[in-house]
């Protein structure tokens, strides 16, 4: 299972975080629609949600990452990762240390860490236990009030490591800014709003997603 979901993971280039779209009321719509044009991960990203109520929603989460081929990704909560039987838990700098996450977790599902300058991408890129990380945000952006924005001095100093593990570009990543991305090194990005707030996220997705490959 492990290696399956590595291979999965070796080969995913976009990588999107949305809420449970409620002000939409198209949440399963929605997951069709994106995980069929080309998003390879996603992440339920939305604070204070009760356990309960998570899980619900990530019951639609995973019914659509099942139906396309796609990996599940939970954020922080390995016990709710745990629960979902997701393919993924995202830590930030302040979550649980890898160690504990995995003893909760088990042998199976990912992990992912969040990094925001050169010296903590350059510890994701070594950490034991971590399965790939991400750098940013390289542009401010409300998903992250009152983070400063890396710039693209971040993805470029992470693809002058020439790190050993799969990382991801993230923060602020709009079209009309992937090449600039790109042109870092980075070959993966996280994308929200370029994607969640599109007249059409398919059509958003299919965009990056042949710009990615």
């Amino acid at each position: 299972m492990t290696s399956d979901l590595r291979a999965r993971l070796a080969d995913a280039r976009l990588y999107l975080c949305t809420d449970s779209r409620r002000s939409q009321g198209n949440l399963p719509e929605f997951l069709d629609a994106v995980l069929g044009a080309g998003v390879d991960i996603v992440q339920l990203r939305e604070k204070n949600l009760e356990a309960g109520e998570e899980l619900g929603l990530l019951e639609v989460f995973a019914d659509a990452c099942r139906r396309h081929g796609r990996l599940l990704a939970v954020n922080d909560r390995a016990d709710v990762a745990l629960a979902a039987g997701a393919d993924v838990l995202h830590l930030g700098q302040d979550d649980l240390p890898v160690p504990v996450a995995r003893r909760i977790l088990g042998p199976g599902p990912l992990i992912g860490r969040s990094s925001h300058s050169p010296d903590q991408s350059d510890a994701a890129a070594a950490e034991p236990g971590i399965d790939y990380f991400c750098a940013g945000p390289l542009w401010t952006t409300p998903t992250k009030p009152g983070r400063p924005a890396t710039g693209l001095d971040l993805p470029r100093h992470v693809a002058g490591r020439h790190p050993g593990r799969l990382w991801f570009a993230i923060g602020g990543i709009s079209l009309d800014r992937l090449d600039d991305v790109l042109a870092t090194g980075a070959t993966r990005v996280v994308v929200v709003r370029a994607i969640t707030e599109a007249d059409d996220p398919a059509a958003a997705t299919r965009a990056f997603a042949s710009r990615l490959r």
